[in-house]
C-alpha cells in the first residue's frame, strides 16, 4: 500500500506541475469586478453585468461617450505571455475612417499597457480592436497617441454581429513585432467601447480575461 501511496503522490505532483498556470483578471462569470477602475474621456459608457446566453457577462453600452474600465496588475510575461478573452457586439459604428480622430471609435476594444514610469511620453499600448470599417489584421498607429499606441483588428466588418468569439494572443510576440523590443511585464489591461468622435450607439459584451502559459 505505501508503495501504491508513492506513485499516486508521484502522479499528482507531475500534474500540478503540468498544469496551465492561469492569472485571472476579469471573472465576470462569477459575477466579480474586482480591482477593475472607471476611467471617463468624454460622457459615459454604461457598463454592467449581465446574463447572456446563460452565462454572466459584462455589457457596455456607448451613446456619444468614450469611458473605460482598466486594472493595474504587473504580469509576468515570461510566465504568462498569452492574454485570453471572449467578445461580441450588436451594433456597428459605419462609415469612420477609423486611423482618423474623427473616428476613432470602437465597438469593443481590448488593450495591454506598458507603463514608461516618470518618462511617460514612453508609455507604450497594444490596441485589439473589433473594427467597423477596418479589415481584420490590419495594423496602425492610434490617431492621438501616434505610433506609442498600437491598433490591430482583431474582428472587422467581415465579422457576425451577435456572435461570440474567443480570442488569444501572445502580448509578448505582438509587442517584439509592433515595437521591436523585448518587453517582459506589462502594467496594466483596459477595455472600452466608445463612440465619442462618431456619436454613435453600440453596444458590446465581454467575456472573462485571463492569462495563461500557452
Amino acid at each position: 500500500m505505501r508503495g501504491l501511496f508513492i506513485v499516486l503522490l508521484a502522479v499528482l505532483v507531475v500534474q500540478n506541475l503540468a498544469a496551465e498556470p492561469k492569472l485571472i483578471l476579469g471573472e465576470f462569470s462569477r459575477s466579480r469586478l474586482d480591482g477593475w477602475e472607471r476611467k471617463d474621456f468624454k460622457g459615459e459608457t454604461r457598463y454592467q453585468l449581465q446574463t447572456l446566453d446563460g452565462v454572466v457577462v459584462l455589457k457596455a453600452d456607448s451613446q456619444a461617450a468614450a469611458s473605460g474600465l482598466f486594472k493595474e496588475q504587473r504580469i509576468n510575461l515570461e510566465q504568462t505571455p498569452f492574454l485570453n478573452w471572449s467578445w461580441r457586439i450588436a451594433d456597428r459604428l459605419r462609415g469612420l475612417n477609423e486611423q482618423s480622430k474623427s473616428g476613432d471609435d470602437y465597438a469593443a476594444r481590448i488593450y495591454v499597457v506598458v507603463k514608461g514610469g516618470l518618462a511617460f511620453w514612453q508609455t507604450k499600448a497594444i490596441n485589439y480592436v473589433w473594427a467597423s470599417n477596418t479589415a481584420k489584421d490590419s495594423v496602425w498607429p492610434n490617431a492621438f497617441a501616434g505610433d506609442h499606441a498600437m491598433m490591430l483588428a482583431l474582428r472587422g466588418p467581415e465579422a457576425a454581429l451577435n456572435v461570440r468569439y474567443s480570442e488569444k494572443r501572445n502580448i509578448r510576440a505582438d509587442l517584439q513585432k509592433l515595437f521591436g523590443e523585448d518587453l517582459r511585464t506589462i502594467d496594466a489591461v483596459a477595455l472600452m467601447t466608445d463612440t465619442d468622435n462618431s456619436g454613435g450607439q453600440v453596444s458590446a459584451f465581454y467575456g472573462d480575461i485571463w492569462f495563461s502559459k500557452d
